[in-house]
Parts: structure tokens; sequence; C-alpha cells
């Protein structure tokens, strides 16, 4: 299984540049590779995050979450989520 070029400049862009909010990933069948499957701009919120997740298939994303801590300094965090589905359940 092969990663598409495009996912590597996608995920610089939202690290270095926070050109994104999150990247979706899938995996491409016919090419068996991995796949930018959507972006999420900078003003968009977890919500349009987790509405822009299939509730029937397997895929994987980045989500760059921005927080305040204790003292009032702005930090980020980047996650790399797993998403599937397992019997309509959502795990």
């Amino acid at each position: 299984m092969g990663v598409a070029e495009d996912c590597r400049n996608t995920f610089l862009e939202l690290q270095r540049k926070k050109a994104f909010r999150y990247v979706i990933f899938k995996i491409d069948e016919k090419e068996k590779e991995v796949v930018v499957e959507k972006t999420g701009g900078p003003a968009e919120i977890y919500d349009d995050f987790t509405g822009s997740l299939p509730e029937n298939d397997c895929q994987y994303a980045i989500y760059d979450f921005d927080f305040v801590i204790s003292e009032n300094c702005q930090k980020s965090k980047i996650f790399f989520i797993a998403w599937f589905v397992s019997f309509g359940y959502y795990v």
C-alpha cells in the first residue's frame, strides 16, 4: 500500500502554513494507495470535521486542535485519527 505524494504535501500545508483545520484520507482500492479525500479550511470547527467522516467506511484523518493553556498561551496539537465503523457502531 502506497501513499500519494499529495498526502504528504497536504499534511505539510496543514502543519507549517495552517492552511487547513483537518485532512481526511481514504484508501483508493484501484490505485492501492492512500489519497486525500477532503480538507477543511482553517475556520472550520470540530463539528464540521466529525460531520465529514463517513458513517459506513473506514478512513484516516489529521486534525489541528488549537487551545489555550492556563498561562493564557495559545497552543496547537495535531492528532492522527483512525476512523472505522464496526457492526454499525462507532469505535
